[in-house]
């Protein structure tokens, strides 16, 4: 295999797609270009104008009380506007045409969405704005884009969505930040419990609706448990489905986690955006998971579960097969599963370890290239190929809603697919088709679509596809080939 090819496969099956530099930078040692991102300041990102969880979730608070005095004006001054014309007719001084006069401060029922929108909402989609941008000028500045690929990863796998809120749409970039980043590169149990305490979860799985029914609290409001939370830990994030839990399990675990809230949301106290173990709300005993009974006192005993499930053998070969089935093929070599399952296990979930197993492993370099990229990596991948700044971020969030792949919103707790089935539809690859048809027309001034298909890809590019470019009868029309390419598209 020539090493333009290997350096094709390290930058699209295990980064975010070449740039017109990136052949020449790694195709000396591709494998070697990739291991070098493993490393933890190559996960995170940094940038000061971004709110942290704290911030995010004051922000909602001085929003809400923003519109409470707001509402509390807007009735004073209704009332005031009501209160004059009644004296006037009382005075016989009824303005002409007054009833086609409505109060600017009330808008109609039929008004405009423009004009009855909250302008907070633009504050909280400014944020989400500024998420986005800082997240793809990361994955675009990266030289192969593993690290930012392996934080994708784990952000999907531990996914949460905006849909859910006010709440989400602030905290969703500093969760990722603050769990995803902080931990990818460490140990699976210290991720596991950084997101399972994150604010951005915690509310996500209604986690602070749980109360234990024999808790203070339960006893005196007769409300009971709530059990997504613990569902989704078993269930998605740790052993998956057949590994070994049962319903019993379920509850028990949900009694449990019974007390995790947050502070400074639905709590009488100081501070914000922090965990809250609330000993109230806290189902008191121990409890058996997995034939093993807890006895450990409040937030402890969550954890000490928590550490069990992470070195569980059903969570070892759960993640290895998903990490296989996302980086390499929907239906992966087994003997790659198996390393990555070993090395999991022996490692007790070294996740920088568990990165280096599967990019030293030949099978994961052998298969052929029949993934379809996610709609996220399609456009940064983009990005990356034309050279072109993410100034407009909420462009992006359109065209990832358009794919079917919302940008931190996935319709439920498992997550966006990455199985061929899910995004080749024909309507999914009609989206892409039209982002890439938008995306080469203010481009092709001052990109030669067959300069850069060569310099992508080298001596990797089929000759079918450098005579469709050659063929194109326009710089548009021939950039557009190239990005829809099956050289630029699959991995």
């Amino acid at each position: 295999m020539s090493q333009d090819r290997l350096a094709i496969i390290a930058l699209q099956r295990f980064g975010l797609g070449p740039n017109s530099r990136s052949i020449k930078a790694i195709s000396h040692d591709p494998r070697a270009a990739l291991l070098a991102e493993i490393r933890s300041d190559a996960l995170a990102l940094v940038d000061k104008t971004l709110p942290n969880t704290a911030r995010a979730i004051q922000m909602i608070t001085e929003i809400e009380e923003r519109r409470r005095v707001a509402r509390a004006a807007q009735r004073t001054t209704a009332q005031a506007a009501g209160a004059a014309p009644a004296q006037q007719m009382a005075a016989g001084q009824m303005p002409p045409a007054m009833e086609m006069q409505p109060s600017a401060a009330v808008p109609s029922a039929n008004a405009p969405a423009a004009m009855m929108r909250d302008p907070d909402e633009v504050t909280l989609q400014d944020v989400m704005n500024a998420e986005t941008r800082a997240r793809l000028e990361h994955g675009i500045a990266q030289t192969c884009g593993f690290a930012e690929r392996w934080v994708m990863f784990w952000s999907n796998h531990f996914c949460v969505a905006t849909r859910r809120g006010q709440i989400m749409r602030s905290t969703v970039g500093a969760y990722e930040r603050e769990t995803i980043r902080a931990h990818a590169f460490g140990k699976f149990h210290d991720l596991l419990a950084a997101v399972e305490t994150h604010p951005a979860m915690l509310h996500y799985l209604d986690q602070r609706q749980s109360i234990g029914p024999n808790s203070p609290m339960g006893k005196r409001r007769e409300r009971g448990l709530n059990e997504n939370l613990a569902r989704e830990i078993l269930e998605l994030h740790t052993l998956g489905v057949g590994g070994g839990y049962s319903q019993a399990d379920v509850t028990s675990f949900a009694k449990i986690l019974t007390g995790w809230s947050i502070t400074g949301f639905d709590e009488n106290i100081d501070g914000y955006g922090g965990f809250l173990f609330a000993p109230n709300r806290h189902e008191p005993g121990a409890h058996k998971v997995m034939g093993k009974s807890y006895e450990q006192d409040g937030k402890a005993q969550g954890l000490a579960v928590l550490a069990d499930l992470a070195s569980h053998p059903s969570t070892a070969k759960f993640i290895a097969t998903k990490l296989a089935k996302h980086f390499v093929a929907d239906a992966p070599p087994p003997q790659l599963v198996a390393k990555l399952e070993r090395n999991f296990k022996e490692t007790k979930g070294d996740l920088a370890s568990l990165a280096k197993t599967l990019l030293n492993a030949d099978e994961a370099w052998a298969a052929p290239a029949k993934k379809l990229k996610t709609p996220a990596e399609f456009v940064i991948s983009v990005f990356r190929a034309t050279a072109e700044k993410p100034d407009r971020p909420q462009q992006v969030l359109n065209a990832l809603n358009q794919m079917g792949q919302p940008l931190w919103n996935p319709t439920g707790p498992n997550g966006h697919p990455d199985d061929e089935a899910s995004i080749a539809a024909p309507k999914a690859i009609k989206t892409r088709l039209d982002y890439a048809q938008s995306v080469a027309r203010p481009v092709a001034a001052r990109l030669d679509p067959r300069e850069l298909a060569s310099e992508l890809f080298g001596t990797a590019l089929s000759s079918e596809t450098r005579q469709a470019i050659a063929r194109a009868e326009t710089r548009p029309q021939g950039l557009a080939i190239l990005l829809m390419s099956p050289e630029f598209q699959r991995r």
